[in-house]
Parts: structure tokens; C-alpha cells; sequence
């Protein structure tokens, strides 16, 4: 990270922003092009889980590259003084690498999919059989994480 004094190095203010997020960017790579998709999304021990129609270009992607890079941020406001070219944004961010893969049975992409709604909700679910065959669960196993926040920063919990 080329600016050294906005980088974020504890793993519980890293794991407390991905928390924090509602939206996950999924950047995936082939056919030459790079591919960025938000997607609803799970946290737990170190991976990311989301989900997927059976079929698409998120799919295709995956199978030819699993390598993948993903982004949160968390946004907290807009800072305007004078010049609009002296304007920032007051923000913390975590960006990183790892791999995805294919979660295979009904058991494991149950779990999986837990894992992405406790993300969102404290309600329990019962998934029907059909439902899980129409879905495809992804785990992203995280090999790399690194956290940001504008120099600017003043936590509102603080």
C-alpha cells in the first residue's frame, strides 16, 4: 500500500468493516476482461460465501479462473470545504485475494447459506430440496487481506 499511514492492520477493525458492509464486489478475470459483480454475502473463518444461479457468466468465469479479488467499503460521508477540488470522502475499505469454489451437497450449501443470511437477518430458514439443487453456493477461501481508511476518519462509534 503505497500510503502507509492510512493503512488499517488490525484484523478486528479488517473483520469489523467486513461485517459492516452490505454489499460485496466480487472481481472475477477471463475472456481477456475483467468482471465485477455486487453480491449479497456471508463471513465466516476466514472465507466468503455467496450465491448463484446454476448457470451465467459468474459461473463460467469461476470455472475457467477461480482467483478471485473482493472489495468492501464502508462510506461515511462526503467532505466539502471551499473548493470542490479540496473535497474527500470520509471512508474505510478492505480489499482481497482468494480463491472460489464450488460448494458441492445439500448439507454443506444449507450451511453456506446460513452463514450469508445471518449476514442480514437473526431469523432461522428452512430451505426446500428443490431449491437448493436450483442454486449454486460459492466459498471464496481468503488468502489475503488488506484494510484502508481516509486520513480523514473519525469513527462515529467512537
Amino acid at each position: 500500500m503505497r500510503r502507509k499511514d492510512r493503512e488499517i492492520k488490525d484484523n478486528k477493525e479488517i473483520e469489523e468493516i467486513i461485517n459492516s458492509s452490505t454489499i460485496c464486489r466480487i472481481a472475477l478475470s477471463g475472456n481477456g476482461l475483467p468482471y465485477i459483480i455486487p453480491v449479497c454475502f456471508g463471513y465466516s473463518n476466514k472465507n466468503l460465501y455467496f450465491h448463484s444461479a446454476n448457470a451465467g457468466k459468474k459461473i463460467d468465469l469461476i470455472k475457467k479462473n477461480n482467483k478471485v479479488c473482493f472489495e468492501f467499503d464502508i462510506y461515511e460521508g462526503l467532505i466539502t470545504n471551499g473548493n470542490p477540488c479540496d473535497w474527500d470522502v470520509r471512508y474505510k475499505s478492505v480489499i482481497g485475494y482468494g480463491k472460489a469454489y464450488f460448494i458441492d451437497g445439500s448439507q454443506q450449501k444449507i450451511n453456506a447459506l446460513n452463514i450469508i443470511l445471518r449476514h442480514y437477518s437473526d431469523e432461522s430458514f428452512v430451505f426446500p430440496e428443490n431449491s437448493i439443487r436450483n442454486v449454486t453456493v460459492i466459498k471464496v477461501e481468503i488468502e489475503e487481506l488488506t484494510g484502508k481508511r481516509s486520513d480523514n476518519y473519525e469513527d462515529p462509534l467512537a
